[in-house]
């Protein structure tokens, strides 16, 4: 396992830093509405959607929604761990971007964020930033209640909610919100005493109308997310299931989690969606992909905080035995036992997997995970060199594939890898720091120092970008002219940022 280098953490303090710039006022004051936002009316007719207008706009422009997305993407960066599963990571993207295409969202996605945490959470982000907690993976219990949480995010973007909310509440709230930012930061981390009290705070002010608000943006979301899954042919009845099991699963708990704090949970919600779903008719049956595609995810995500490989081992075995041709038991199997150490029989599951369907990336990438466990590098090597041959530049089977690489020590290959990808994927961390580590396995101390500047800048840390330019620029100087040059620009381009953000 390598070993992390020291990543600059922000809090309440950095974020009411940042506020000090008018445009950054604002900013955080939209993405503070994640929790009492505000709405006009919602329309009684699902079908019946409500008109912007452009008051919203005269306030918080889509190009100033998309320098907020930047900012909050960087906050996000560094106050949350990201989880690392590449195929779990290329799973949530492919489906929120096939949502997407149902939904009324006018303006392309920026990021999906998917948050190193058990707890269930979701959340959207002016500018199109949509983020999970793995915890909803493995809380909602198909596609369907999945898909229902993702396309109530996608509606508080598609009717500009954090927009339309600061006009409603103007600046005289501005303080609070940016209060409230601080806690839902820490509220998608799992939440901590600190991070509630913030919460409560902000709540409390305004109390009534911001609670009015909450509760007419929420219905105008549901409605919304409704039309958006009967577009994409999936069953609407998912969300008032998914709302009814959250409610009586933590009806009596002391501390019910984020998500129900920022996207509060009544009857008359619940009864809206259930009248809302019957007027689309009949339930439409599950896609067989999707809903097996979904499962896989699932089992990813619940076999990340495993805590005893034996134990799921037994468990799975278990569940293949009765029911043999339970694909996703027979993958949940294939991973248990190669993470137990068996590589062999692990290997052995794997493969009929693989070959029911070759043109699954996360079949292929299963097994290419296991083949690299097991040793057997050449193999691997070979599926997803033949993989990527198909899906040229794929994220996950492309990292699959550098990994498997400096299992073998090849270095240099791997890195070329990264490189590729980052140029493909600027604003991922993971890749970022995969390549800075990889390159300093390679012996390429340039390429060090310039991964590690762009990976320490997404994560808001400018001035330690900035050095690592510096320490890269000294190492070329005179060998590179044209990197040189580069460098010595974007080093410029980030001091001018700073002075920006702090005028």
């Amino acid at each position: 396992m390598t070993t992390r280098w020291p990543v600059i953490r922000f809090g309440v303090a950095t974020l009411r830093h940042a506020s000090q710039r008018p445009w950054v006022r604002a900013a955080l004051a939209a993405l503070a509405l994640l929790g009492p936002g505000s709405l006009t009316t919602a329309a009684n007719d699902p079908r019946d959607l409500p008109s912007l207008g452009d008051g919203a706009s005269s306030i918080v422009s889509p190009q100033m929604e998309a320098q907020i997305g930047t900012v909050f993407l960087k906050q996000l960066n560094a106050a949350l761990p990201m989880a690392d599963d590449v195929l779990i990571q290329y799973y949530v993207e492919q489906h929120i971007n096939f949502l997407a295409q149902h939904s009324q969202m006018q303006q392309p996605l920026q990021a999906v964020a998917v948050v190193d945490n058990p707890n269930i959470n979701a959340f959207a982000a002016p500018g199109g930033i949509i983020g999970i907690n793995l915890g909803l993976l493995i809380y909602a219990q198909d596609v369907a209640e999945y898909s229902s949480v993702i396309a109530h995010e996608m509606a508080h973007l598609s009717q500009r909610h954090f927009a339309r909310g600061l006009q409603a509440q103007q600046a005289s709230s501005i303080p609070n919100m940016i209060g409230l930012l601080a806690a839902v930061l820490v509220g998608a981390a799992g939440g901590t005493e600190a991070g509630l009290a913030a919460l409560t705070t902000a709540q409390a002010i305004g109390q009534s109308n911001q609670l009015r608000f909450s509760r007419e943006r929420e219905q105008e979301a549901d409605r919304i997310g409704l039309s958006t899954l009967v577009r994409a042919n999936i069953d609407p009845n998912a969300m008032a299931r998914m709302f009814e099991r959250m409610q009586q699963a933590y009806r009596f708990t002391r501390r019910p989690p984020e998500f129900l704090l920022t996207h509060p949970l009544s009857e008359t919600r619940i009864s809206d969606a259930k009248n809302q779903a019957r007027n689309y008719g009949s339930a439409t049956p599950a896609n067989p992909g999707q809903a097996l595609d979904y499962q896989i995810a699932r089992i990813r995500a619940q076999l990340k905080y495993a805590v005893n490989p034996a134990f799921e081992v037994t468990r799975f075995r278990k569940a293949l035995s009765t029911q043999p041709q339970d694909l996703a038991a027979q993958y949940a199997l294939a991973l248990t036992l190669s993470r137990a150490g068996e590589h062999a029989e692990a290997a052995e599951l794997a493969k009929p997997l693989y070959e029911h369907n070759r043109q699954s990336v996360l079949y292929t990438g299963a097994y290419a995970e296991i083949l690299t466990a097991a040793e057997r590098f050449d193999e691997a090597d070979q599926l997803l060199t033949n993989a990527l041959t198909y899906y040229p530049d794929n994220y996950p089977l492309s990292m699959l594939l550098a990994q498997n690489m400096v299992a073998q020590q090849r270095y240099g290959e791997a890195q070329r890898i990264y490189t590729q990808l980052s140029k493909l994927r600027q604003n991922d961390t993971h890749v970022w720091f995969e390549l800075a580590e990889t390159s300093g396995l390679a012996g390429n101390v340039t390429a060090v120092h310039l991964a590690r500047a762009e990976y320490f800048y997404l994560n808001g840390a400018a001035h330690r970008a900035i050095q690592h330019l510096e320490y890269a620029k000294n190492l070329v100087a005179g060998d590179n002219r044209q990197l040189h040059t580069k460098v010595t620009q974007r080093i410029a381009d980030l001091r001018t940022e700073i002075r920006a953000n702090q005028g």
